[in-house]
């Protein structure tokens, strides 16, 4: 009776796992580039002393949907929709290189671009600035171009490049922070050609209405889950009894 009580348990908690995983997809449903993470419960044998009769479930995480959302016109000048297997590199938290799908990018007050979370945006030769313009345009190859402040059309002149990576799911490994990074033995190299599209971003590759019943779906196991182990606590009250009377 233990034994379904054990799995019931475990099942129990990796769902609510499974869970959180799942609100936190609906939560970034509107997040410019974000990729859905992706989950699923496996049967695991507990390994030690005595007989292998205990199955542990255990959650089977860091996976993510790798398709591409939806592109959004915007307009903007600064917003960037990053083409199949090309990645913006921004300069984590930690000062180490990462790379992003969210192209919504501005300047801040000392002329660093950056995205909309406040990474520091990366070009050729590390963090991009960007000096007074009276406009800005990138182009299809991650060039950035402006009209110095002051000045007219025909002094336009380029400032750099973004640095854009070109790398295939596996190659990549999501952290904590939402970012990708180069999996151990990976070197990135700089995309060729046209690596992005101007004036647009990426929507989130969320499916809503596929999460909305992956929330009901994982609601109902917790409960039938949690139904087990009052049912396995219901038997093992009665077997007592039962051994008591004899």
């Amino acid at each position: 009776m233990d034994r379904a009580l054990y799995v019931a348990m475990t099942g129990a908690r990796q769902t609510l796992q499974a869970q959180a995983v799942n609100s936190h997809n609906l939560a970034n449903a509107s997040t410019v580039g974000f990729k859905a993470e992706l989950a699923a419960q496996q049967a695991v044998a507990v390994e030690g002393g005595g007989l292998p009769s205990r199955v542990n479930t255990v959650l089977n995480g860091g996976g993510w949907d790798a398709s591409m959302g939806s592109i959004q016109q915007t307009g903007r000048d600064l917003d960037v929709a990053l083409g199949q297997d090309r990645w913006l590199a921004v300069q984590a938290p930690d000062g180490s290189e990462a790379y992003t799908r969210g192209g919504e990018l501005s300047l801040d007050v000392n002329g660093q671009l950056r995205t909309a979370s406040g990474l520091a945006v990366m070009g050729d030769g590390g963090p991009m600035s960007v000096p007074q313009n009276s406009s800005l345009t990138i182009g299809n190859d991650g060039s950035v171009s402006i009209v110095p402040l002051g000045q007219g059309a025909e002094t336009s002149a380029t400032v750099g490049r973004l640095r854009v990576v070109e790398a295939k799911p596996e190659q990549l490994e999501r952290g904590a922070d939402g970012l990708f990074r180069a999996r151990a033995g990976q070197s990135l190299d700089a995309a060729p050609g046209n690596v992005l599209t101007a004036g647009a971003v990426e929507t989130s590759n969320v499916n809503i209405s596929e999460a909305m019943v992956n929330m009901i779906q994982l609601a109902r196991a917790f409960e039938m889950q949690t139904k087990l182990m009052r049912a396995a606590e219901d038997n093992a009250q009665a077997a007592s009894s039962i051994v008591r009377m004899g």
